[in-house]
């Protein structure tokens, strides 16, 4: 077969992550060429950065965030100035989004609403589908629309879920991508280490 080396077919067997990833690494190769566009796709657990956290570059600055919310107001990020701010992307199609989006809805309540706002900004999706997940699951974190995807462009989100931790300055400081069970001991020191930034 020109040396090429035989793939060991994925089964029910196969590790869950495993089967994710595949079909992340089929959607990026052959979608791109039939859709001419990029695909995002939700993300597999693969191998963390670290701590589960990359640094937000150095020299990039924070993307601005101006968008309307499902009851059509607009919200800015300096809005919440004082507050440190979880700038989740999220699409309803992605599963990782929907097992990690009640942690994140805990948080606010867990460390103090005055102290974290977290914003769950949805990928492209029609508001109307977008108000039927929350109403379908009891959604209460405040829901963002980004329907042509210029703010994952902005903020350089290709993975779902992605989520940004955002100083009480309104400075991106690091960026989270895939599923993060934000409950556990590791997440909460990342908020904590946020919080305590100046």
């Amino acid at each position: 077969m020109g040396g090429r080396t035989p793939v060991k077919p994925l089964s029910a067997a196969s590790p869950p992550w495993q089967r994710r990833s595949c079909l992340a690494a089929l959607a990026s190769a052959c979608l791109p060429g039939l859709l001419g566009s990029p695909v995002a796709w939700a993300a597999s657990p693969g191998v963390p950065p670290r701590d589960g956290r990359e640094p937000w570059p150095r020299r990039a600055p924070t993307p601005a965030l101006d968008a309307l919310n499902l009851q059509g107001e607009r919200v800015r990020l300096a809005d919440f100035k004082g507050r440190a701010v979880l700038l989740n992307f999220w699409a309803s199609w992605c599963e990782p989004c929907k097992v990690e989006m009640p942690g994140l809805q805990s948080l606010p309540g867990l460390l103090g609403e005055d102290r974290l706002a977290v914003l769950a900004l949805n990928f492209k999706e029609p508001p109307r589908r977008v108000l039927q997940f929350v109403n379908s699951t009891g959604l209460t974190l405040p829901v963002l629309l980004d329907p042509l995807g210029e703010h994952a462009q902005a903020w350089d989100v290709r993975v779902f879920p992605t989520t940004v931790l955002i100083d009480r300055q309104g400075r991106a400081r690091h960026r989270v991508r895939g599923e993060v069970d934000w409950t556990s001991a590791a997440a909460l020191g990342w908020v904590d280490q946020l919080l305590a930034a100046s």
